[in-house]
């Protein structure tokens, strides 16, 4: 029995042999191009809104670190401005929130006209300090999914109000009238 198997193993090598041959397998494509990396935006970690900044034209730095804050100077040739990211863990990073504040020109406004212009807008908010001068504030809370794109949009809005601030303070009664 050993034998008739050892016999028939020449005879199938040959029947394979004879056998049509099999079509090639389509070579496999290469494997794609890496693409350049893009450096993935973090706008928990200050550096993000910074390097946003930076992008644009605007002179940013660190200024302190105290506890859970890191303060950042702004300085463009449209503002100068703080950002206060607060609930960062001990290495600056992972912020949970951003303030931005600019202080505004000194102008004669009651704190009534304020209070109605902090009535009439959804995102920016003006107070007067200690010292009498008047600041518009901008603040986000900050998610590990917020993309570039919606920081880029955080800072638009900042933009718009920035602008507004500058509009009220011209002339309070008119700003507010249009606003109503």
């Amino acid at each position: 029995m050993i034998r008739n198997v050892l016999m028939m193993f020449p005879v199938a090598l040959m029947c394979l042999a004879a056998a049509p041959a099999r079509p090639a397998a389509p070579a496999k494509p290469p494997p794609p191009r890496a693409a350049t990396p893009v450096a993935s935006f973090d706008a928990q970690n200050p550096q993000g809104l910074m390097e946003l900044l930076g992008t644009a034209g605007a002179k940013v730095q660190t200024r302190s670190r105290e506890d859970d804050t890191v303060f950042v100077s702004v300085t463009s040739t449209a503002a100068s401005f703080s950002m206060q990211f607060a609930g960062c863990t001990p290495q600056g990073r992972g912020c949970r929130a951003v303030l931005l504040d600019a202080g505004l020109a000194r102008a004669t406004v009651s704190s009534a006209q304020i209070n109605a212009f902090n009535q009439t807008s959804v995102m920016c908010r003006i107070y007067q300090d200690r010292a009498g001068m008047q600041h518009v504030l901008y603040s986000a809370v900050l998610f590990k999914s917020l993309s570039r794109s919606d920081a880029e949009t955080h800072l638009q809005a900042w933009q718009g109000c920035l602008a507004d601030a500058h509009d009220f303070l011209k002339d309070p009664v008119a700003y507010l009238a249009n606003s109503a």
